[in-house]
């Protein structure tokens, strides 16, 4: 299983310092786990291969193109930097 941990300020609250936790087995595609923290409180989720592919199809994107929209937003902060927001709500 593979891991990553970031830091994140959300624009909802951009003073706030979030980490999020994201794990998968093969690849995000196949579906992954989050853990959202403030330090406080923690939350959990997960998204399944069929959550990723209904959500790529509400969105008209194609399913491939998708899950490397999420690998940038979720694990690879270094070549994503300030191209992504994230809202805590």
């Amino acid at each position: 299983m593979e891991k990553t941990l970031n830091r994140i300020h959300p624009v909802s609250d951009p003073e706030a310092t979030y980490f999020l936790q994201v794990s998968w087995e093969k690849d995000l595609g196949t579906g992954f786990g989050l853990l959202l923290s403030d330090c406080q409180c923690a939350w959990t989720g997960t998204v399944s291969e069929a959550d990723i592919s209904r959500e790529a199809a509400d969105i008209e994107m194609d399913r491939e193109k998708y899950v490397e929209e999420l690998r940038k937003a979720l694990i690879a902060r270094e070549e994503s930097a300030g191209k992504y927001n994230f809202v805590i709500s």
